[in-house]
């Protein structure tokens, strides 16, 4: 019996120094040398403070910010710690009154926008912390946004443009706009 119990105990203690401490740190250091932004959750800093991330969405409502995906999370608004979706089918009544709301306030705040409301203005992702948008619903929201800040047309999707990330290698996934950098990139001008 006691062949094989110290054998046992050896192999837990080095795997756990392998697998516990030696990995992590081996990891960790490469990914802080490697990828350090990214390994540092990709944080968006502005005059030496950390603003966001470009990975989680942030709560926008006001007329003269872009509005982001609506976010699933309990307790509050993209809240990390507790991400995942509605899980709302299409026949739940909940997930229509969500997306009734939603469409009433995107025409509250701009009555005179008649264009169709693309779908992800009125929908959550699947993890509830989505932070882009796609083009076309940066798009929906320029004339509101345009008129709540007295700036032209022209200049807010030059800025859209500029906050849209392309398709990986011109194929892969769709074009998106980072909200929070839009928003930042809005602020920066006045």
């Amino acid at each position: 019996m006691k062949a094989y119990i110290k054998p046992a105990i050896v192999i837990l203690l080095l795997m756990t120094f392998l697998c516990g401490i030696v990995y992590p740190l081996l990891t960790t250091g490469l990914a802080q040398l490697i990828f350090p932004k990214q390994a540092n959750g990709s944080l968006i800093m502005m005059n030496g403070k950390v603003v966001g991330s470009e990975l989680i969405g942030q709560q926008f409502d006001q007329p003269q910010y872009f509005w982001g995906r609506l976010s699933a999370t309990s307790d509050s608004p993209y809240n990390a710690s507790a991400s995942g979706g509605s899980n709302f089918g299409v026949l739940n009544p909940d997930l229509e009154n969500q997306v009734n709301e939603r469409i009433a306030a995107l025409k509250a705040a701009d009555p005179g926008n008649i264009a169709p409301i693309p779908a992800d203005l009125v929908t959550s992702s699947a993890s509830g912390l989505d932070p882009d948008i796609s083009v076309a619903a940066a798009r929906y929201q320029t004339a509101r946004v345009a008129k709540a800040r007295n700036l032209s047309l022209d200049i807010v999707n030059a800025l859209i443009d500029k906050c849209t990330t392309r398709r990986w290698l011109g194929i892969f996934g769709e074009p998106v706009v980072n909200v929070l950098k839009l928003n930042l990139a809005l602020d920066a001008l006045q």
